[in-house]
């Protein structure tokens, strides 16, 4: 009870110590307000970045990868673009074709491309929709799934066929309340026929996913580039089969053993892992952002509470007279800095929130302030006010009851 009620007095003269002056509280919480800004603000992006990178690849899946022609995962200079460019020729449907017939080790295996183009049905429009070129296998290799109609067909894809699968969100704008199956839209001027309609998958950090239309591949490669999806069925043999098509694209290609591959191969982890090691850095250069301004702002709050100290000179002298132990004074003035500092640390989390609602909803990049963010936040601050109290908060212990006694007020 006694620990109880010095914990309370401590919080309320700390409380009235904010109170009472303003301006220096905020100049002296000003370096913990950034540090802890800075510390969620960062968590926040790369969060609502891990989120939105999970759930894009979730369509790729553990058991899938793709072929492309170029991927710059890793280091990336415009040298090595400008290399890979002239040396990495188109992938082919001959190709594809190819490997198609040679590869034992995929369930499933299908050309795609994409590419944002302008979507037109009588007198609306809707711009930057993603058209995908898919064949009969797409929504199995994608993990789409259909609320009305039916899919591409493969005897569609082969013939060139101008029929369409379309997204949720392209179907509410054009046709709500309306059958769009049988309906003809315009894409990029040219008329295709709609055959089924997806269901939603909604959205991620206000990025839409149901803003699509899906024409037969083999209709797409008369306009507009490439890639082979492919996709296991057994993560276990994820290795194996990038093996077997590196192999069998190395052969059809003529590549000799020592010759660099002429293609990439790309999967979700290898995604995943260089996204990982892009996060670690922007963390790594936030976290020595954030400790120098913890240093400054844990200096600040020293220099104050012993300005606080010469201040009540008269009154720890008061207290010591009438029977407050050592410990006592000493508890009383780290709890004092640790609530300040704590302070700080919730209005960093408070500006940090808003910056990330702001954020999401005025521009594309995902923000999520995840919980462990705030706790941290407040933690870290409230722990740097303790170890920077501690000085101020022992020589406050350490004077002698009859000399501050005679401090003046």
């Amino acid at each position: 009870m006694r620990s109880t009620a010095s914990f309370r007095e401590a919080a309320f003269v700390a409380i009235d110590s904010l109170r009472g002056s303003k301006l220096r509280s905020f100049l002296t919480l000003l370096g913990i307000i950034l540090a802890t800004t800075t510390l969620i603000a960062v968590m926040s992006m790369i969060h609502g970045m891990d989120v939105y990178i999970a759930d894009a690849l979730s369509d790729l899946g553990s058991d899938g990868f793709v072929v492309v022609r170029m991927a710059f995962i890793g280091d990336f200079t415009p040298k090595k673009f400008l290399e890979a460019l002239k040396k990495n020729p188109e992938l082919s449907v001959d190709e594809f074709n190819f490997l198609k017939s040679h590869v034992t080790t995929l369930s499933e295996f299908g050309l795609q491309a994409d590419r944002q183009v302008k979507v037109q049905y009588q007198g609306d429009s809707l711009d930057e929709q993603d058209l995908v070129g898919g064949g009969g296998n797409y929504g199995v290799l994608n993990n789409v799934e259909l609320s009305a109609g039916r899919f591409i067909t493969d005897l569609e894809d082969e013939h060139r066929l101008p029929v369409a699968v379309i997204g949720n969100d392209t179907k509410d704008k054009f046709f709500n309340g309306i059958d769009p199956v049988g309906k003809m839209i315009r894409v990029d001027g040219r008329a295709v026929q709609i055959v089924g309609v997806a269901k939603a998958k909604g959205s991620v950090f206000g990025q839409s996913q149901d803003n699509w239309v899906l024409i037969p591949v083999r209709t797409y490669f008369q306009y507009y580039g490439i890639q082979y999806v492919a996709k296991t069925g057994d993560r276990r043999n994820l290795e194996q089969a990038q093996d077997e098509v590196r192999m069998l694209l190395r052969a059809y290609r003529h590549l000799r053993p020592k010759q660099d591959e002429t293609f990439s191969i790309v999967t979700a982890d290898a995604i995943l892992t260089f996204w990982d090691q892009l996060t670690g850095a922007i963390a790594t250069t936030a976290m020595v952002v954030v400790s120098i301004f913890l240093v400054v702002g844990g200096v600040v709050i020293m220099n104050i509470m012993l300005a606080v100290v010469t201040e009540r000179t008269r009154e720890i002298g008061i207290r010591k007279a009438v029977g407050a132990r050592r410990a006592d004074i000493l508890y009383q003035f780290l709890v004092e800095s640790s609530i300040l500092a704590g302070t700080g640390g919730l209005i960093g989390v408070i500006i940090a929130w808003l910056l990330a609602v702001v954020i999401r909803n005025t521009t594309p990049v995902p923000m999520a302030v995840p919980p462990s963010a705030v706790i941290i936040g407040v933690g870290v601050s409230t722990v740097v006010g303790l170890f920077f109290g501690i000085y101020p908060a022992q020589r406050a212990a350490r004077l002698d009851p009859i000399e501050a006694l005679r401090a003046e007020r």
